[in-house]
């Protein structure tokens, strides 16, 4: 899957990819075109984001149901028209963008897209096809419902994580070599997945074994520690997402692996 080639080699060989998790802004303008931009010009070709819909049918970047905890407006995204969304501002300085702005601001940048509502998904595959996308965006969702129907339309593969059903089933029928088999049917060429779920460990060497050997990626979200980057990356996990994305380059170019983006 094009997505998952990773052009960049090192000493130790194909580079593990760093996604800048919402983009990157200390100041909190979290999935914003200057947290984005901040990023790409850091070195980052993969970048992880949201979409949600709004009340007219525009795809827009954002995390959140509401709109209350980042921008200076409340009330559900959903209830306002994308020209609405435009006024809104993301820590009462940037415009929330569109989905659109984002896959044509950086035709070389991959994106991680994370579907929040059943409507994005039509939307999101409508988005992919327009741009001819498909070999740089990766289509995940906690709904494997809603990852899925982005696929109906689609005139070819894109890669995609399995949901929570998917990756619950890989976690408890893995240790019986049906990985493979379970990737296939679910449709993924990557897992998602968190260090830990509650008390217990997720990424462990055997799983990370395991996916291997099915031939699925592993990407460990939400990584901000310096430590737990080397231990991950040490592990051998195929890519991390942080909101510190200048941690995560630090420990890259420590390992020959930076930057990722070559700047034009």
């Amino acid at each position: 899957m094009p997505y998952l080639d990773n052009a960049l080699s090192g000493p130790a060989g194909p580079a593990p990819a760093a996604f800048a998790h919402r983009g990157f802004s200390p100041a909190g303008l979290e999935n914003s075109m200057a947290a984005f931009r901040a990023a790409v010009e850091m070195g980052y070709c993969y970048l992880e984001t949201d979409v949600r819909s709004s009340a007219d049918g525009v795809l827009m970047v954002f995390h959140d149901a509401t709109l209350d905890r980042i921008t200076d407006a409340t009330g559900p995204i959903s209830a306002r028209t994308a020209a609405q969304l435009r006024q809104v501002r993301i820590g009462g300085a940037e415009p929330i963008p569109t989905m659109e702005e984002l896959l044509a601001e950086w035709p070389d940048v991959k994106l991680n897209v994370d579907v929040k509502d059943k409507a994005g998904s039509a939307l999101l595959a409508e988005l992919i096809e327009r741009h001819s996308a498909h070999d740089r965006v990766l289509v995940t969702s906690f709904s494997d419902r809603r990852r899925l129907a982005v696929f109906r339309t689609l005139s070819r593969p894109a890669a995609s994580s399995g949901g929570v059903v998917s990756l619950t089933a890989l976690a408890a029928l893995g240790r019986l070599g049906l990985s493979r088999t379970l990737g296939r049917a679910a449709r993924m060429q990557a897992v998602q997945v968190p260090v830990s779920y509650r008390r217990y460990p997720v990424v462990t060497p055997a799983f990370v074994r395991r996916c291997h050997r099915a031939g699925l990626a592993v990407h460990v979200w939400t990584v901000n520690e310096r430590q737990e980057m080397d231990r991950l990356l040490d592990l051998g996990v195929d890519g991390i997402m942080t909101d510190r994305a200048d941690l995560l380059a630090e420990a890259m170019q420590e390992r020959g692996f930076w930057p990722q983006r070559v700047q034009p």
